[in-house]
């Protein structure tokens, strides 16, 4: 078995997820005379476009080299959040004496439970994502390394698969930045960190981004010793900056060491010691493990994409239009390997218009798509829209309301008062047009601005919406009602007594 295809460790589960995602039996089919659709890549983006497009009587190939079910199922949302759940659940045991509940001393993670669980559960999950089930929608499954041999048509091990359109879904990969030494002392990256069985004593994180803050976290709550290393001096550098000082906060509570604002220069390796240099600081951080999370980079390589005259960079991906067509009109692309929204939803989403664009003459266009996205620290960071900057940049006033879950009832009762709801919207309107949630469960929160922007519904249908008390969702409602006292100006208000006069 290839490297590509081993998951480690070599237990019961990970067989069990094995047996789904790259059965070591398999047996490609004959290829049918001519596919209306082949698909490269099973990842989310593949699975939904192969699946949603079998469903409506077409005839479907899907190709995967490595494992099904891509980086969420297999190195990404799924075994990240399995574990920022234990984590939590750490956290939540050292504070509760906050509400009263004593807890015995000595408490402590088992981190090989922890890591057990997580495979337990991506193995758990994985038949959804399976060459057989799969095969039980009517699809062709086609495991091995697939290439574009001309404009029309794919070859995978000696086999032709000729189409009417063609789909280029294979996703990105976990960054390798080129540190001297880091490659001779040994590193983990966001995906192959969860191989880990035994607890690191002292971790090293370089990339101050949204895996590497969420790894962060988590590894300080179950006992490591991090440090956490970023070229910019904020935290999430993408995010709004008051989000990322809550985040800050939180990772230092949790006793994550924060180096900020610098680069690393050098990786050496002092016996079974790493020690992590950086650029023009005296300081440096000495690990056990380090991890590695500074971006990914497009699945481009080994496509034949010259072959099918599809334009592509090694940086940017595949490049597609607006309505993800590339430059040849037979073949589109969706998900990571073309697009700046790397998320599992955003992968999902653009595969339903590639459906429709491809197999309908569809004319639906990428950029009008409203893509919410969520850091999971805790707090989470959910954010949906445009950054008050990104707005002035494309000449809107803006307007601005805030409120903080400090004066929220809910989060004063669940101790959860370190966050907010940020809601911008074009000035002299209630037109939204972007926001910011801060709080312990921002992405289940998100939602409600997403439906919001998506539908056209503006901060004053919030406002109107009843929500139930207590809630921390209730902050949503209060910036609307923040959004309708600005109505209230001085002339409104006169007119309004003048009116309440003549009433009597």
């Amino acid at each position: 078995m290839s490297e590509a295809l081993r998951v480690l460790p070599e237990d019961v589960h990970n067989r069990a997820l094995l047996a789904n995602v790259h059965p070591p039996d398999w047996v490609n089919p004959e290829p049918a005379e001519r596919y209306n659709l082949v698909v490269i890549g099973a990842g989310t983006a593949g699975l939904v476009t192969a699946a949603g497009t079998a469903g409506l009587g077409a005839r479907v190939a899907l190709v995967e080299r490595e494992l099904m079910g891509g980086d969420c199922l297999n190195v990404g949302c799924v075994p990240s959040k399995a574990l920022l759940r234990c984590a939590r659940a750490a956290a939540d045991v050292r504070d509760a004496g906050n509400f009263g509940v004593e807890v015995p001393p000595g408490v402590r993670v088992n981190f090989p439970a922890v890591m057990e669980r997580m495979r337990r559960l991506r193995a758990d999950l994985s038949p959804n994502d399976s060459a057989a089930r799969f095969r039980g929608l009517g699809i062709d499954v086609f495991l091995g390394e697939g290439r574009f041999t001309d404009r029309k048509m794919v070859e995978i091990g000696g086999k032709l698969l000729r189409f009417a359109k063609a789909v280029i879904a294979t996703g990105a990969r976990a960054d390798r930045p080129s540190i001297p030494g880091l490659a001779e002392a040994g590193y983990f990256t966001t995906e192959t960190i969860f191989t880990l069985t035994a607890l690191p004593r002292r971790l090293a994180v370089i990339g101050a981004g949204p895996i590497g803050c969420e790894l962060a976290q988590a590894f300080a709550r179950f006992g490591s010793e991090v440090s956490l290393i970023g070229n910019h001096a904020q935290l999430l550098p993408r995010e709004d900056p008051d989000a990322a000082a809550l985040v800050e906060a939180a990772l230092r509570r949790d006793g994550v060491r924060l180096l900020l604002g610098v680069k690393v220069a050098a990786v050496e390796r002092q016996g079974e010691e790493k020690v992590v240099r950086l650029e023009g600081a005296t300081s440096e951080a000495r690990a056990d493990a380090i991890l590695v999370g500074v971006g990914r980079k497009p699945n481009v390589e080994g496509l034949g994409l010259e072959a099918a005259g599809v334009a592509y960079d090694a940086k940017q991906g595949v490049s597609v239009n607006d309505r993800l067509r590339t430059t040849n009109r037979r073949i589109y692309a969706a998900g990571d390997v073309c697009s700046r929204f790397q998320f599992t939803h955003a992968a999902d989403a653009m595969a339903r218009l590639v459906i429709r664009n491809a197999l309908f003459l569809g004319r639906q266009k990428a950029s009008a798509l409203t893509i919410p996205w969520c850091t999971y620290t805790d707090p989470e960071v959910a954010h949906v829209g445009l950054y008050e900057h990104e707005a002035r940049a494309r000449g809107f006033t803006v307007q601005t309301f805030t409120q903080d879950l400090g004066h929220v009832d809910r989060a004063v009762l669940d101790g959860e008062t370190a966050g907010f709801v940020k809601v911008h919207v074009k000035a002299g309107s209630e037109r939204i047009l972007g926001a910011t949630i801060v709080a312990r469960h921002a992405g289940e929160m998100i939602s409600e601005l997403t439906l919001a922007m998506t539908g056209g519904l503006g901060l004053g249908a919030l406002a109107r919406t009843i929500h139930p008390y207590p809630t921390q969702a209730e902050a949503i409602k209060k910036v609307g009602d923040a959004y309708y006292r600005t109505r209230l100006t001085p002339l409104v208000k006169w007119l309004f007594g003048k009116w309440l006069s003549w009433m009597g």
